[in-house]
């Protein structure tokens, strides 16, 4: 893989114009953000009128996949194929500063662009939703039931290929005025993190039906970033 193909191209739309040191347009940088989450909100335009939407999301190489109920204006909107603007955004930490003026939030964020397309093929489709189960639950898709025909039809799906993409993100502590360091104000960073409970078995369960090896991975107390993106210590 040569150099540039490990970056987005940027232009005018995708380059980073507030504070650029915190912009990236690498891949790796991108993809890891993507892989972190599974919420995203896709801003598109119907008729002049502006509408961000959020919703579930994966990624496959530079795919980036979502589907909803077929009878969604939101999706039969961008079935035409007309630009989208999609991002995520994680919270990391609230950043309190010696002054209101420069407290601020360590975030991971991605905003990706490129252009919605149905996904019609029903073999493509059906592998592209037990995919969207396997990326949140890996092993599921062995003991659940199949998609039913009459499910596959009241779904949408459309996929994005990533024509650019920018990763911002900021970390660490306050970044003060000189003169304020020596002020006798508390100033750091509140750690925010989503951290997974323990599972919750449906009421009407069949009887002695065990907890899954699969689901090792979403024990209590472990982040839901770490999870996803396969770095928690229940992971392996």
């Amino acid at each position: 893989m040569n150099e540039m193909s490990n970056r987005y191209p940027v232009t005018n739309r995708s380059k980073v114009r507030r504070l650029p040191k915190r912009g990236s347009a690498e891949r790796a940088q991108v993809y890891a953000i993507l892989d972190a989450h599974f919420l995203c909100h896709i801003g598109y335009v119907i008729d002049g009128q502006p509408y961000v939407t959020p919703t579930g999301y994966w990624r496959h190489g530079d795919r980036i996949y979502w589907h909803g109920s077929s009878a969604s204006r939101m999706l039969r909107a961008q079935t035409a194929g007309i630009p989208v603007c999609l991002t995520v955004t994680l919270l990391d930490g609230l950043v309190l500063a010696r002054s209101g003026f420069h407290h601020s939030i360590n975030y991971r964020s991605v905003m990706a662009f490129g252009q919605a397309a149905k996904v019609e093929d029903l073999e493509e489709k059906t592998a592209a939703l037990n995919a969207y189960v396997q990326r949140l639950y890996p092993g599921r898709n062995a003991e659940v039931r199949a998609i039913q025909p009459q499910e596959l039809k009241a779904t949408t799906l459309l996929g994005m290929t990533i024509e650019e993409a920018t990763a911002k993100v900021r970390t660490g502590p306050p970044i003060d005025d000189e003169e304020d360091y020596a002020l006798p104000v508390w100033a750091g960073v509140i750690p925010v993190r989503q951290i997974i409970g323990a599972p919750i078995a449906d009421p009407r369960l069949a009887p002695a039906t065990p907890l899954p090896s699969h689901l090792a991975p979403y024990a209590d107390g472990e982040a839901l970033d770490e999870v996803l993106s396969g770095t928690a210590k229940a992971a392996g």
